[in-house]
């Protein structure tokens, strides 16, 4: 996902685009390309990520599209206050790049471990999160976030996703998008980000499911989702997050005084994670993420 993100700037500035990296003293051996073709529009504003906020507030208040890429808690929770003030309330066009979403630097430790960020993110009125599954809806977050011109967070995962996804057609945010199966199944699996793995899997095992993804969504996006689960009789979320805060409780919020709406089981990180260190697919089994129980599915 991170090559892909590079590759989609550097088309969207050759198109024109009047776009903006910057980074703070990290992604090397992946930004290279857009700093080596784009010199004048590369920023390193090194170990100084509130720094960098207020500066892309700065240029995107002056025209340029704004991308402020680092790991995945350093741009977010160190610059929560400029995000909030400087970036999401004058509904700047800038992009805060999360990279190693969920626990996929997870042998760095807890501080390297992006398991909170869609509790701060979501909370920001105008900023819509793009969480994409695969380098394909990496690509459409990409242009959705160009398009829109408004604050955005795009958490990636890290690198060598195979492609899952098949639906190349724009992402409508809080729009849900088929993965696999059947529309009207009586159970829908939805999921946001690099967990659309794991949830197809899941729904392999199985006929009578409907497996969907929602790459991007927010506190502004949310009249889809009651449609989307109204007489289903059971809808499972899942996420590389703390369940706490998290998407799953999002969908929760989005269903509340829904009639009609199935049992939501939230499945995602819990407390028992915080001070695992070790490869991601280590931590996800000490979750239970590693391979979800088609037991889940019901009956």
């Amino acid at each position: 996902m991170r090559s892909t993100f590079v590759d989609e700037l550097c088309k969207a500035t050759r198109a024109g685009r009047d776009t903006i990296l910057m980074i703070g003293d990290l992604g090397f051996s992946v930004v290279e390309p857009f700093q080596e073709e784009f010199p004048e529009r590369f920023y390193n504003l090194g170990v100084a990520e509130q720094n960098m906020a207020g500066a892309a507030a700065g240029m995107a208040s002056e025209g340029f599209q704004v991308f402020c890429y680092s790991i995945g808690n350093f741009n977010t929770f160190r610059c929560a206050e400029q995000i909030r003030n400087d970036i999401d309330y004058q509904e700047l066009p800038v992009c805060t790049v999360s990279v190693g979403g969920g626990v996929s630097y997870g042998s760095l430790g807890y501080s390297h471990h992006a398991i909170q960020d869609y509790a701060l993110m979501r909370t920001m009125p105008n900023t819509v999160i793009c969480a994409p599954a695969d380098p394909l809806e990496t690509r459409l977050c990409i242009q959705l976030i160009l398009e829109r011109g408004q604050p955005s967070y795009l958490r990636l995962h890290k690198s060598g996703e195979p492609v899952i996804t098949m639906d190349s057609s724009p992402i409508t945010p809080g729009v849900p998008r088929l993965l696999f199966g059947n529309p009207q199944a009586s159970v829908v699996i939805l999921s946001t980000g690099f967990m659309a793995h794991a949830a197809l899997r899941l729904a392999q095992s199985r006929e009578d499911v409907a497996c969907y993804t929602l790459p991007c969504w927010g506190m502004r996006f949310r009249d889809s989702i009651p449609d989307l689960v109204r007489s289903r009789d059971r809808v499972i979320t899942v996420e590389d997050h703390l369940v706490d805060g998290g998407f799953g409780s999002w969908v929760l919020e989005c269903l509340a005084g829904t009639p009609g709406a199935g049992l939501v089981t939230p499945l995602g990180l819990t407390a028992d994670v915080v001070g695992l260190v070790g490869r991601e697919d280590y931590i996800h089994e000490a979750a239970g993420l590693r391979d979800l129980d088609p037991g889940l599915l019901g009956g």
